[in-house]
C-alpha cells in the first residue's frame, strides 16, 4: 500500500479520519447492495432458466411444424400465406428501480389488425394442417416470448450494476482505506516524534536554564570577594 502525498499536520489527520469512516460506511453499503444484487440476480437467472427451457421446447415444436408445412408446400406458397400479419402486439415499458438498477417491466397486449382478421392470415384450400399447428403454437409460446426478453435484459442490466459494485468495493477495499490507514499511521508516527523532539528540546532548555541559575551566584560571590 501507499501512503497519500500530504503534510503530516494535526489538521490533515483530522481530515483522514473523516474520509476513512466515511469510506468504510460507504464500503459497508456497498457490500451490502452488491450481496442483495447477486441474490436476486440468482434468483432471476433460475427464473430466466427454467423459462428459456419452456419456451426453447416450444419452439422446436413449431419449427417441426414448419419443416413438415415446407415439405408439403412450395416455399412460394408458404412465403404467401405468412406474408400478411393479421395480429399485432403492443409493448407498455415501465422502468421499475431494484437497487438502483432501472430495470424494464414489459406489459404486452396482442390484438388483432382488423376485427375481421383471422389467427391464421391465410386461406384453408393451399395449406396443410401442419402450418395451422406452426401458427397455433407460435401464438401460445409469443407472450412467454416476450417474458423471456424482459428478464434476459433485465439479469443483463443487473449483471453490469454488479460488476461496477464490485470494482468499487474493491478499490475501497484493497486501494482507498488501506492508504488512508497507512497515511493517518503516517502522520500519527511523524507526530509523535515531533511531540518528543519538542519534549527534548524543553529539558534541555530546563537544564541550560538550572545550571545558569546555578552558576549565577557563585559569581556574584566571586564579584564581592574582589571589591
Amino acid at each position: 500500500m501507499a501512503k497519500l502525498n500530504i503534510n503530516p499536520t494535526r489538521m490533515n489527520l483530522t481530515i483522514l479520519k473523516g474520509r476513512l469512516e466515511t469510506s468504510t460506511r460507504g464500503h459497508k453499503l456497498l457490500k451490502d447492495k452488491q450481496d442483495e444484487l447477486m441474490r436476486q440476480f440468482i434468483n432471476l437467472i433460475k427464473e430466466n432458466k427454467k423459462l428459456r427451457e419452456e419456451v426453447e421446447e416450444k419452439l422446436q415444436d413449431a419449427f417441426k411444424a414448419f419443416l413438415m408445412a415446407s415439405a408439403s408446400m412450395s416455399p412460394q406458397m408458404l412465403e404467401e400465406a405468412v406474408s400478411l400479419p393479421t395480429m399485432k402486439t403492443l409493448v407498455d415499458i415501465e422502468i421499475k428501480n431494484v437497487m438502483s438498477v432501472n430495470v424494464p417491466e414489459m406489459k404486452f397486449k396482442t390484438e388483432k389488425i382488423s376485427e375481421e382478421a383471422s389467427k391464421y392470415p391465410y386461406g384453408y384450400a393451399q395449406t396443410t394442417a401442419d402450418l395451422d399447428e406452426a401458427i397455433e403454437n407460435l401464438t401460445e409460446v409469443m407472450d412467454e416470448l416476450l417474458e423471456l426478453a424482459q428478464k434476459e435484459k433485465s439479469a443483463q442490466l443487473m449483471a453490469d450494476e454488479i460488476e461496477k459494485t464490485r470494482r468499487r468495493v474493491n478499490a475501497l477495499e484493497y486501494k482507498t482505506i488501506p492508504d488512508l490507514q497507512d497515511t493517518i499511521k503516517y502522520i500519527r508516527a511523524r507526530l509523535d516524534e515531533n511531540e518528543r523532539a519538542n519534549i527534548t528540546r524543553l529539558m534541555k532548555v530546563k537544564d541550560i536554564i538550572s545550571k545558569e541559575e546555578t552558576k549565577e551566584p557563585k559569581t556574584e560571590k566571586i564579584n564581592k570577594a574582589l571589591v
